[in-house]
């Protein structure tokens, strides 16, 4: 008990050796005026770009990224782990397959997306769709490369804080759909580490929130980039994505986004699907086959034994 005692305090004195050492108090920035804390939130801002590459981050063209991807039921369990490679063109132009087989394959490209599965291609579910789309307005690449010149944006300073254990800056923006997007940049390196999304629903009218934490954080191509991104929704955790590796401006050509490329793949490997499932069912068949002839056979033999396993029960 005498340890743990010290221990809280030990941390009760940490914590507040801490708070003394920020730079400004969120109190203290309430004051600000509007001009001024715009301002403030522009340089954050524009700092922040420039901590993630500056113009190698702004002009950048396409992005290949390969990693695994956990997910999570409502109850919080881990559902599984896949492999992926994830290809895009900003800002809108996505392309996502399984690995290693490469048969399960997902694009979207603005207001369209198809889907390549195991019976073919067919059209993305508008449902589908309409998140990819929800997605790319929060997508904090999107927003500090494009979102945050769109007309009516409002910028705010929305003062200091801590954060993953890390002091940091946020940035308020909201646009002209009243989203409002937080977003946490670490004072020490100016890099975004968390972002904070809330949206009401039109129909329902129910406030919705979405949290993106980007962390382990690696220089490639003059880029700097987060291996880890975690999503929380509602306070569910939505996802935890572990990126090996991206590889910038390979010059993807935009037909590498359309329902064409899907139908080039799938006259590739969709003979070698079908023969798999003919083999599967003439397997199935077969086995049918034999037990239909064991049972007709056995028939006499199992009555009276187990009443369930009579037909005429």
């Amino acid at each position: 008990m005498r340890m743990k005692l010290w221990f809280a305090l030990g941390l009760a004195f940490c914590f507040a050796a801490l708070a003394a050492s920020l730079p400004a108090s969120a109190q203290d920035d309430e004051v600000l005026m509007p001009d001024q804390s715009t301002a403030k939130a522009k340089q954050i801002l524009q700092a922040g770009i420039d901590a993630l590459g500056g113009q190698a981050y702004l002009n950048l063209h396409d992005a290949t990224c390969t990693g695994t991807i956990g997910q999570f039921d409502h109850s919080g369990a881990v559902t599984g782990f896949e492999r992926f490679i994830d290809y895009s063109i900003p800002p809108d132009k996505e392309r996502q397959e399984n690995l290693p087989k490469r048969n399960i394959i997902q694009v979207y490209n603005g207001k369209q997306g198809w889907v390549l599965d195991r019976g073919g291609v067919s059209e993305a579910p508008p449902s589908d769709v309409e998140e990819f789309q929800q997605a790319n307005l929060n997508d904090i690449a999107n927003i500090l490369r494009h979102r945050i010149h769109e007309s009516g944006m409002i910028f705010r300073y929305a003062g200091p804080d801590i954060v993953q254990l890390k002091q940091v800056d946020w940035v308020e923006l909201v646009d002209s759909d009243n989203r409002t997007i937080r977003i946490a940049f670490a004072q020490a390196t100016h890099l975004p580490i968390q972002e904070v999304v809330e949206t009401r629903d039109p129909k329902t009218q129910l406030d919705s929130q979405e949290v993106d934490v980007f962390s382990d954080y690696h220089q490639m191509q003059g880029i700097q980039t987060a291996l880890q991104l975690e999503r929380e929704r509602n306070n569910m955790k939505v996802f935890h994505a572990f990126f090996a590796k991206c590889d910038y401006n390979t010059d993807l050509a935009d037909s590498f986004f359309t329902k064409e490329s899907l139908d080039e793949r799938w006259a590739k490997i969709g003979k070698k699907e079908r023969k798999k499932e003919a083999q599967q069912k003439h397997k199935d068949k077969n086995q049918d086959s034999s037990s239909n002839n064991n049972g007709s056979s056995n028939t006499g033999s199992n009555s009276g034994k187990n009443p369930s396993s009579n037909p005429d029960w």
